[in-house]
């Protein structure tokens, strides 16, 4: 008689048991960390021609999840002062990189909102 089939089984069963929850840990996006990201590429956003020759400012806020490399993953307007800036921000912030977020010494995935000002003036 094999010895080794029952404990295959057990450890079949303890897999099939932790391979969840190991799933759920890892799509937890924290808002509080011990170390929060640093970015390290910030491309700026285009202007829309239009508002440029108008001389429009505005604001988007945009809210954004960053994984654990670093990557923004989700990119969302929260609030904007003008809406025509809108695309224009989340297409730049899309392409942002990031230090990752750190929670008790691992990379995590956070959710931060961040402003994009619009100004002639900068």
């Amino acid at each position: 008689m094999d010895s080794s089939k029952p404990l295959l089984r057990l450890l079949v069963l303890a897999s099939l048991i932790l391979l969840p929850m190991r799933l759920v840990a890892d799509d937890t996006v924290y808002t509080k960390v011990d170390v929060n990201p640093v970015p390290v590429k910030t491309p700026p956003p285009v202007y829309p021609p239009r508002l440029k020759v108008e001389g429009a400012s505005g604001v988007v806020a945009v809210t954004i999840v960053i994984d654990e490399t670093g990557t923004v993953t989700s990119c969302k307007v929260a609030k904007s002062t003008r809406d025509e800036f809108n695309d224009a921000a989340v297409e730049a912030v899309q392409k942002w990189k990031f230090k990752p977020a750190q929670k008790d010494g691992a990379p995590v995935k956070i959710k931060v909102t961040v402003p994009i000002r619009f100004s002639i003036e900068e």
